[in-house]
Parts: structure tokens; sequence; C-alpha cells
């Protein structure tokens, strides 16, 4: 739904703009990271040219326009009240959170599945999930809505969403992710905030104690079982196993091609010629569990270069704001770019970072808000830029009409 979500409304908008409705909204961090956006997909256009794949990476090179979409709907969606967009924002994460309890309680309890929502995947699951618990610490930390408790208690519900999820790296990155909002928010724990979140903490401690020892030990356990068939026995016929396999044939698959990189859609098929070259296994996947390890075999050093500095100019672009400006819903938008940043990071070490309809999308829907409600200006409507003179001043407070007369 996320992704059809944002594509459609993405096509509305090319509509829209194409038809007059709306205009561009050309702020000069859209600037910068629609360059590094724009870059990273004609790193991968490129690859596919020089290995002339063009026409076999043609079906996985489709997805990017998800990516071309940014600026398009950047400047749809700025023509909203960015007080209105960061309730919105808020509200919505409280809901997901929510909704991701009650399906991972379904699934772990009745299906008897590790929880994975709707995504068909437990860590796009649980990475989705880590953003919403962490919008909803910091939507009441900012003070953008007043009405603070139930933004504790999602995110609460969301935390056992993702224990049961059992995406170890995933546990890390919310972790770091709400270190970084208490961080920036630090200003604000004073008082009865101070109080929440010390009760919010004690909540989770209790949460994880009660609801998810079972789950996190057998996750740890898991682990501890895995290093100690490859270390002793060389066994990579486990779930860490297959991870470090996965490296080890995509750094040579790196070193075959640095540069350009063998083109998005040949994943698949050095995996599964790797698996049974090297490993003597029969085993295939589309990506290397690690974003930037995927980025270098599908677009060379130009991708993955080109993809790191996405996250590179979002996050400095937040640093800036979060240096700056004072204004909470300013504030907010600079810490949605730092939770989407860490999160995706920390997830992509042995996941995947971009690459999946889901993520993408996500990643877009935080990107374009976060930009906008950090450092973008509100976009007029042309209805509103098409108004005469006289009409616009007989729509202005009274106040400010006295002001234009006089200055007049």
């Amino acid at each position: 739904m996320v992704s059809f979500v944002f594509n459609g409304g993405a096509l509305a908008s090319v509509v829209l703009i194409a038809t007059g409705k709306r205009r561009f909204n050309a702020d000069l961090p859209v600037i910068w990271l629609t360059a590094a956006i724009y870059a990273y997909c004609a790193a991968n256009l490129v690859a596919s040219v020089v290995n002339n794949s063009f026409v076999r990476d043609a079906p996985h090179l489709i997805p990017l326009v998800t990516f071309l979409f940014f600026p398009v709907s950047y400047s749809t969606w700025s023509i909203t009240q960015k007080t209105t967009l960061a309730r919105v924002i808020v509200l919505s994460s409280m809901v997901a959170c929510f909704a991701a309890l009650l399906m991972a309680v379904v699934q772990q309890y009745w299906i008897g599945v590790r929880a994975e929502g709707g995504a068909g995947n437990p860590i796009v699951f649980a990475t989705v999930v880590c953003l919403a618990v962490v919008v909803c610490v910091a939507g009441a930390l900012s003070g953008i809505e007043r009405t603070r408790n139930p933004l504790f208690y999602a995110a609460l519900a969301g935390t056992i969403a993702i224990i049961y999820s059992g995406s170890r790296i995933v546990w890390l990155a919310l972790l770091i992710a709400g270190i970084a909002v208490l961080l920036i928010n630090h200003q604000r724990l004073r008082g009865r905030n101070a109080v929440r979140v010390l009760l919010l903490l004690a909540a989770v401690g209790v949460v994880i104690a009660a609801f998810g020892f079972q789950a996190i030990s057998g996750r740890v356990d898991f682990l501890r079982s895995d290093w100690d068939a490859l270390g002793t026995g060389g066994n990579y016929d486990t779930s860490v196993g297959i991870r470090v396999a996965l490296w080890e044939i995509g750094l040579k698959a790196f070193h075959d091609m640095p540069v350009f990189g063998h083109g998005v859609g040949a994943s698949q098929l050095l995996i599964k010629q790797g698996f049974h070259d090297q490993f003597a296994m029969d085993t295939g996947f589309n990506h290397f569990h690690n974003g930037f390890l995927t980025a270098l075999v599908q677009a060379g050093i130009l991708g993955a270069a080109s993809l790191a500095a996405i996250f590179v100019v979002a996050a400095g672009n937040a640093a800036r704001v979060l240096r700056n400006n004072s204004d909470p819903v300013e504030r907010f938008g600079a810490t949605m770019i730092v939770v989407v940043v860490i999160t995706y990071l920390t997830a992509g070490m042995t996941g995947i970072l971009v690459g999946h309809d889901i993520l993408d999308s996500v990643l877009m829907v935080f990107l374009v808000c976060g930009t906008y409600l950090a450092s973008g200006r509100q976009a007029p409507l042309m209805e509103e830029l098409a108004l005469p003179p006289v009409m616009e001043e007989q729509t202005l407070p009274s106040a400010t009409q006295e002001l234009l007369r006089a200055r007049q």
C-alpha cells in the first residue's frame, strides 16, 4: 500500500505539474538532495550500458522511478502547512505502531511465524515500525502533539512488534535512533517530560523482560551457534554463514568490476554462481545482505558513492537545522531525517538498504517530509498566484491591509 500510495501520488503530481496546476518548489536543500538521488539512478543506468545488459536490467531499473519522483512529490507535498503535515506524520505513526502490534501478535501466536506484517519480510517490517516508534517519541518530546500519553503507548506497542519480528539488526537500529532522539530533545527532558521518558524506558524494560526475553534469548542463541558453526566447522549453511558467504561473493564480484559494476540485474546470477563455485551450495538471493556492497557490485564505486551521498547530504542538512534552528516543527523535520539515516544505515549493514519497493517508498516519504519541515518553504497554490491584487488584499487580515495601505 505504501508503494501504491507514494508512486500513485507522484504520478498524479506529474500530471498536476504538467497541466500547470502545480509548480516545482526548488528549495536549495532539495536541489542538492535531488542531485545525489539522480546521480545514484544515473550510476545504475551507466552500469547497464557499460555491461551491454540494458535489456536484462530493464525490469530492475524500473523501480528507480520511485527515486526520480522525489522532487516532483516534494513540489506537491510542500503546499501543506508545516504544522498540519507534522501532526499527520505523528498521528499516522501512532496508528502504524498499534497496527503493527496487532499483526505481530496474530502472526506470532496464531500463525506461528516471525512477525512480518504485510511486508512479507521481517526485516522490512521491523525497519518501518522502527521509524514509526521513534517518530512517536520525537513527536511527544517536540511538543507538536499536546496529547503525549497515547504516543508513548504507541511507541511501546511498536517496540513489542519489533521484538516479535526477531530482526536483531533493527533492535540495534531502534536503540541508536532512540538515543539520538533523546539527545536532540535533551533540553525538553525536564519536569513531566523527563518523568514520562523514564516511565517509558521502565515500561520498555518490563515489556522486554515479560514478552521479549524468550524471543531475544532465542535469537541470541542462534547467533552464537551460527558463529560457532562457522568458526569451528566452516559451516556456511546458517543464517550468519550465508551472510558471510554473500559478503565474500560480493567482494569478489566487486574486485572484478570495481568502477561501473556488473549491472543491477546481475546480482542473482552472481550469487547463485558464487555459491555453487565457492561453497558448493545451491542457494539464491537477489542482494548481498549489505546495502553498500550490493551497490558496489551492481553499479561499482560510482553507485556506492552516489548512494552514500544521498544520506550524507540529507544528514548534513539536518545537522545544520538542529544546530541553528529552535523552531519545534523544523527541528522535528530534521529529527525525521536523522532517524531515517540511522535506521537505514544500521539495518542495511546486514540486510537491504534500497532496492525494495517498501523501503524505497518509505525512504522517499521521510526525505520529502523531513526536508520540507526542516528547511523548506511552503509552495503557494497556482490559484493563489492567479488572484488579482485587489482580491489578494481583501483576503489578508485587516491589520495587514492597513499596513499595506500605509506603505502605499
